[in-house]
């Protein structure tokens, strides 16, 4: 009966952005039950989490537990744990390195750090969070990346850096800002909810989602005419993520009433 679900989960999901995903999961469900101990994913991002808690409800027999290294992470490892293990895991195996640099003389973006990182030849699912405020970034990562990226991360782009092990515990809890909109929109198009959301023109929505700037639930999307409805996720680099709260129905005049959340 498990390997009728773990064939019906790995066909469901084939051809799809989640299929790698969803691969090492049921990996990792695969060593469990050889183990009967605990397995840890690479960070997930919010797709990569639901994806985890599809795959225990469907295959059962352990425990699934999250974190990011900090309350109110984004990116956060799965920990896989057999219901009758009666040990204690040693923990989620989570770092986090600081690197600094001359804020005068630079400007450094999320992107350029991902790149710099990537750059070295470390995967994704290695790095969490990236947690950028001027003149640094904390970069969240799992523990057997720590040394690393302290020895190897001395430039940013162009930009020199100097990298050093930074203590969890010091990581602030995020504190997230959010203000709700209330709009009408001509229809529940993707480009609509974009511009009413941001604060930007429809035809400025199109051209960002054409640039692959924006998510749907944490995943591509297909254009700007895709539906969207209640409850869905819209995240655009650099200008954050909108919740579809609510849909109010409609005007006298035939348009549609939304709700939305947009978290700064």
């Amino acid at each position: 009966m498990v390997n009728e679900q773990r064939e019906k989960i790995l066909r469901y999901y084939r051809g799809t952005e989640g299929e790698p995903v969803v691969q090492k999961l049921v990996n990792l469900t695969d060593a469990l039950a050889k183990t009967h101990k605990y397995r840890l994913s690479g960070f997930l991002d919010p797709y990569g989490q639901e994806i985890a808690e599809m795959v225990l409800a469907n295959l059962g027999g352990f425990h699934l537990s999250f974190d990011g290294g900090y309350h109110g992470a984004e990116r956060a490892r799965a920990m896989l744990t057999d219901v009758d293990f009666k040990g204690t895991p040693s923990g989620f195996d989570i770092s986090c390195v600081s690197a600094t640099w001359d804020e005068r003389f630079a400007h450094v973006t999320h992107r350029d750090v991902l790149g710099a990182v990537l750059g070295l030849g470390i995967s994704r699912e290695a790095i969490g969070d990236l947690l950028l405020s001027q003149g640094s970034v904390r970069i969240l990562c799992t523990s057997e990346m720590e040394e690393f990226l302290v020895k190897n991360l001395d430039k940013i782009g162009a930009i020199p850096v100097k990298a050093e092990v930074y203590s969890l515990a010091d990581i602030a809890p995020r504190e997230e800002r959010c203000k709700e909109i209330r709009a009408t929109v001509a229809s529940l198009r993707l480009d609509s909810i974009t511009a009413s959301g941001f604060g930007i023109s429809r035809s400025r929505a199109a051209m960002d989602i054409d640039a692959d700037k924006l998510r749907l639930n944490w995943q591509p999307v297909k254009g700007p005419s895709q539906a969207v409805k209640e409850g869905d996720v819209l995240s655009m680099r650099e200008r954050g993520r909108i919740v579809i709260e609510r849909i109010d129905g409609q005007t006298k005049k035939g348009r549609t009433v939304v709700v939305l959340k947009r978290y700064l």
